[in-house]
């Protein structure tokens, strides 16, 4: 028994397609559907490159034009369903099953594909776990992928938004998978290799650039005093508790809040060089204040962000770069150090239940998870300590009447108590539930379970969950800072009163803050103009953004 198919049988699809290629490159780029039917067979696991940013945008178009009777029924293995293509080839019959991570856009369209047959989930996952199954039963046998630049041989230049492109590449190249990558660029000199051409079989040079979406862009000009009065309760009610040094923040206004806080609010309590000195978070405009005023030592980007480049190219001490100067993301590495490493995760939701479960699936989309599960996990396997970690870990022992065994991982939901749309965030039962048995679901789509989430900061106050000695008084405590929504109208007034001289539940006045104090003149930045100016025209700013 011979065990090299694999690798007999990508020599075979490549000899197929000897005569569309110039070496390692596509002679016309108008044959690319006729180059995947011959490397693509039916019942292919397939990785089109859609990242949390960067998209193959061309590959994918591409995929859209094969012939269904000749391609189909492909397992399509990739982080995020992001582009109308990657939905179209499932309602062309091109694709029938999906392992991913998040949809963004498309969540609804998912939805209603997999109600009706079309699309078998296989799993939702989060990145660090998609990203282990490429190496063991998920491995693709073919991928697609996207690169800056590329030289005559096939060596890539991924740039700022290398991402995960390293991590497909690796899996699909040692196993004897195909690998085919859309160029932007063709140069004699790459600014540095970030993927070698031994890993790379096909190259395409795309007529359309490279589709990156400022994910992580939020305008100074909308955050409000709410968000301002919630940044101000997180930064002196946990930041400030904890000591906390090495974090994440989830995408949001009220973590741009906090970070336009940092060189004001923060500064004034003496908090410079006490927290916030690294952190697992992409180039978001809204750090430059911080970076600026020395707040912030190390940044770990699992991408890069729009505009931000020649940012970041200035700041070598700060971020990642490589020896010509730009920026090395890298998901899986960042999705590591925010598992592993750092000592608080700051998101949002758009629903939270009564144990504190959060989800961001609704009835009307199935958005995925991203890596918010990962970043948002108290994880039993960390060996090392650090003194925010063991006092988090601390407080939940002493209130549990038990030993101290291990620290605790600070998980911070930070909402406002109603949606911009008006519907709450708190509620009975999470739509989850019902998604679970509407999709036939093994179990609910829960991005973070209440057992790892240590605190909800609302514009009412803050619930800190470590200091609850039961799950009745978890319920309290949630109860009670979710305001006017049907949760918050219900809670029980002694038990809460019980709860909140305890310390588990805390008010802005608890902490010296008053409402009149939080105003936008806290902002170290107003709008996206100020931070053009205080990055010294490094910034960029696409030109949505742009209102001068």
């Amino acid at each position: 028994m011979k065990f090299i198919q694999n690798q007999l049988l990508k020599k075979e699809s490549l000899a197929n397609v000897k005569e569309l290629l110039e070496g390692k490159w596509l002679k016309d780029s108008s044959k690319l559907p006729l180059l995947f039917e011959q490397v693509i067979k039916p019942h292919n696991r397939v990785c089109l490159e859609g990242d949390n940013q960067k998209q193959a945008v061309f590959l994918a178009k591409g995929l859209c034009k094969v012939n269904p009777q000749i391609v189909n029924s492909l397992h399509i293995v990739q982080s995020c369903l992001s582009l109308p293509e990657h939905v179209e080839i499932f309602e062309r019959g091109i694709a029938s099953k999906v392992d991913f991570c998040y949809s963004s856009g498309q969540g609804a369209r998912v939805m209603n594909l997999a109600a009706e047959g079309k699309i078998e989930m296989k799993g939702i996952h989060t990145y660090l776990e998609l990203f282990s199954r490429y190496f063991l039963d998920l491995t693709p046998n073919v991928a697609l992928l996207v690169a800056e630049k590329a030289d005559r041989a096939g060596n890539l230049y991924t740039g700022a938004n290398t991402e995960e492109t390293p991590a497909i590449a690796e899996a699909t190249a040692f196993k004897d998978g195909i690998v085919i990558v859309e160029v932007n660029e063709i140069v004699d000199e790459l600014p540095r290799v970030d993927i070698p051409a031994s890993w790379v079989d096909v190259l395409v040079h795309s007529p359309t650039p490279q589709l990156v979406k400022p994910l992580f862009t939020r305008d100074p000009a909308k955050i409000d005093e709410v968000k301002i009065l919630m940044a101000m309760m997180a930064i002196k009610g946990i930041y400030a508790k904890y000591g906390v040094n090495r974090l994440n923040h989830g995408i949001g206004y009220a973590t741009s809040a906090i970070e336009l806080l940092l060189p004001t609010y923060a500064e004034s309590l003496g908090l410079k060089g006490k927290i916030c000195q690294y952190m697992v978070i992409n180039p978001c405009p809204t750090l430059i204040p911080a970076i600026e005023s020395g707040f912030i030592k190390t940044i770990c980007s699992p991408g890069g962000e729009v505009g931000m480049n020649e940012y970041v190219r200035a700041h070598s001490d700060i971020f990642f770069n490589g020896s010509d100067g730009s920026q090395r993301s890298n998901r899986a590495f960042a999705q590591l150090a925010g598992l592993y490493a750092i000592d608080m995760f700051v998101g949002g939701s758009l629903q939270i239940d009564l144990m504190g479960n959060s989800s961001t699936a609704t009835i009307e989309r199935m958005t995925g998870f991203g890596g918010a599960p990962n970043l948002g996990s108290d994880i039993n396997a960390r060996r090392h300590s650090s003194d925010t970690w063991l006092k988090a870990g601390a407080e939940y022992a002493e209130t549990q009447d038990k030993s101290l065994l291990k620290g605790r991982k600070l998980v911070v939901q930070m909402v406002e108590t109603f949606q911009a749309a008006g519907q709450p965030t708190f509620v009975e039962e999470l739509d989850a539930l019902t998604l679970q048995k509407k999709m036939k679901m093994p179990f609910p789509p829960i991005m973070i379970f209440g057992d790892d989430v240590t605190h909800i900061v609302t514009e009412i106050g803050i619930a800190n969950l470590l200091l609850c000695k039961d799950l009745a008084e978890r319920e309290q405590a949630i109860r009670a800072v979710a305001g006017y929504t049907p949760v918050g109208l219900a809670k029980d007034p002694q038990k809460v009163a019980r709860l909140h001289k305890r310390g588990a539940i805390q008010y802005p006045e608890d902490l010296g803050i008053r409402f009149s104090d939080a105003t936008r003149d806290l902002l170290a930045a107003k709008s996206i103009k100020d931070l053009v100016e205080i990055s010294g025209g490094l910034y960029n700013p696409p030109s949505m953004y742009r209102d001068w």
